[in-house]
């Protein structure tokens, strides 16, 4: 039902080629990253030296790392808004059906799954911690915390939004409608979501077994989004995952250098640390979430066939 919403706007295929060719591209690529190329431009013009383009890490230790973070997350504000503006003027749809197949956007779903992950984050964190704390340093400042605090709880939503919505939103809608079948969109989009982080700094430092983190969270993204029909749960902890992590810990190594309160200092290791959230804690949640919203039939949402309905099945999607 969810990948059917777009089936009550206009959904040629060409609306989604273009639309994704604006939303990030042209928007979040080129003209969401002028500030960011601007700074940089500025920055090495004062300094006398050019940072090596190549080596993001540099690039983010040319700025305090609250401007840092405002710069880089500044793109998907951008995409964000030229997606949604797309979504309702060149597909004639609503933010309701981008989102979901309920008749309104379920916020409790989102702030349940925000507060489970936060909550598990925070405690995974403090039991790191307590564990291996020579492994940490204290990186608390207060001011710089309140600033980053202030940019991260604006920015660090829009961020994970649009992702959501362009993966598990946009383009799960899109290629649903076009391969009329939902596990084609669900491994295209997680693929292609995991690949989207591969110029991450985590990947030079751990190695491209990281992908296999990235692109399995992708695919359980993409599983909350077809089993719930809907966006909000995979809303509620992409959000908590990013906001919460950029708030409590941070290292040299990681794309979000932040003011953060605890500063890893321990070296990555590759192997069981990135498959454990994949095949261990990943599973343990879709049985929670499974749980709590009574999902059933599970072999149809996420390998069933999408027929497109008539127009007056059309009028009657998503209608509790």
């Amino acid at each position: 039902m969810y990948i059917s919403q777009a089936y009550k706007g206009l959904h040629d295929g060409w609306r989604y080629v273009l639309g994704v060719l604006v939303s990030f591209f042209i928007g979040s690529q080129i003209i969401g990253a002028l500030p960011l190329f601007g700074a940089i431009a500025y920055k090495s013009v004062k300094d006398g030296k050019a940072p090596n383009i190549t080596d993001l890490n540099s690039i983010f230790t040319m700025f305090e790392p609250n401007i840092t973070l405002v710069l880089i997350l500044f793109p998907f504000l951008v995409g964000l808004v030229l997606l949604l503006i797309w979504n309702k003027v060149i597909h004639k749809g609503t933010l309701t059906w981008l989102t979901t197949s309920r008749s309104k956007i379920d916020w409790k779903r989102i702030f349940f799954a925000f507060g489970l992950w936060g909550l598990i984050t925070v405690v995974l964190t403090v039991v790191g911690y307590k564990m291996n704390p020579s492994g940490y340093v204290w990186n608390f400042d207060a001011q710089k915390f309140a600033i980053l605090a202030i940019i991260a709880i604006v920015l660090v939503p829009i961020q994970t939004s649009f992702e959501e919505y362009l993966f598990r939103g946009y383009l799960m809608q899109g290629i649903g409608l076009a391969s009329k079948n939902k596990w084609l969109p669900l491994v295209i989009t997680s693929v292609v979501f995991g690949l989207m982080h591969i110029a991450n700094p985590e990947v030079e430092k751990i190695g491209y077994i990281i992908m296999v983190y990235y692109i399995g969270t992708g695919f359980f993204l993409g599983i909350l989004t077809l089993m719930d029909e809907g966006l909000e749960l995979a809303l509620g902890f992409h959000a908590a995952n990013n906001l919460i992590t950029a708030l409590l810990v941070t290292a040299n190594w990681t794309a979000f250098q932040t003011n953060s309160i605890l500063k890893d200092m321990s070296e990555p290791a590759a192997g069981i640390d990135v498959l454990i959230p994949v095949f261990v804690v990943f599973p343990i949640l879709l049985f929670i979430f499974a749980k709590k919203y009574k999902w059933t039939n599970w072999n149809e949402k996420l390998f069933g066939k999408i027929e497109e309905p008539n127009s007056l099945e059309i009028s009657d999607i998503g209608v509790e």
